[in-house]
């Protein structure tokens, strides 16, 4: 059986066969993954010893072949205009790990499509732009998203709106765009109330190795109802 890292790296291999144009040479795909030619070699292998249709050999590159028993991805002109759109929104309001996961997305869904699709989506009419500078964040975004998805409770160092440090015990449920701004909504255990934090006035935060799984999604459920007003509550960051 694959372990982890090696199931990883072999989907990071299928994304660039799809993604480089073919013939792709050992060469680009070990720098690409960062590995040894002697590595990709033996991946190329294991991909074919698993069903995928490799063509090519050691000195001359290789393409990948799509299984034609596979039906190609079918998306209407509005909706491949409208993965365009939200990718390309990703790519601009996200964390540097979010944005590369975004233009990824794109790649494998352009990969996917019909060609007369593929088109439309390189040749799409729209564009995502932020033309509203964004407050500089300085911590780990992609961290505290993580922490997030698994229900740990975090501390935070904050600087509140008068510019005062305040150490805050938090969990967090939700980071939302909004308004180039980055903020996370979360119950705030000092106040005993959910809040929500600006990201870019998180100058530090560590976890604090208590969780608070599996209620995240209804409190998060019940913090945007009170931001609405349904029970009351002020939805402006602290």
């Amino acid at each position: 059986m694959w372990d982890m890292a090696k199931s990883d790296r072999l989907l990071q291999m299928m994304h660039l066969l799809r993604s480089i144009p073919a013939p792709v040479t050992a060469e680009v795909l070990a720098e690409g993954l960062e590995v040894s030619i002697r590595t990709v070699y033996r991946d190329i292998e294991s991909l074919r010893a698993a069903g995928a249709v490799i063509d090519g050999e050691a000195g001359y590159g290789y393409s990948l072949t799509e299984d034609p028993a596979l039906p190609p991805m079918m998306f209407s002109v509005d909706e491949v205009e409208a993965l365009v759109l939200g990718l390309r929104e990703v790519e601009q309001v996200g964390d540097p790990v979010l944005a590369q996961a975004a233009a990824s997305v794109l790649a494998k869904v352009n990969a996917g499509l019909p060609q007369a699709l593929q088109r439309t989506l390189e040749h799409s009419v729209l564009r995502a732009k932020s033309f509203l500078p964004r407050p500089e964040i300085n911590i780990d975004v992609a961290a505290f998203r993580r922490a997030t998805r698994e229900e740990r409770e975090l501390e935070i160092d904050y600087v509140d709106a008068k510019g005062a440090i305040t150490l805050r015990r938090i969990q967090p449920l939700a980071i939302i765009y909004a308004d180039a701004k980055l903020v996370a909504v979360a119950m705030c255990l000092l106040r005993d109330d959910f809040r929500a934090f600006r990201l870019d006035r998180i100058v530090g935060f560590r976890e604090t190795g208590q969780g608070f799984s599996p209620r995240r999604v209804a409190m998060l459920r019940a913090a945007l109802a009170q931001f609405r007003g349904e029970v009351g509550g002020d939805s402006r960051p602290v």
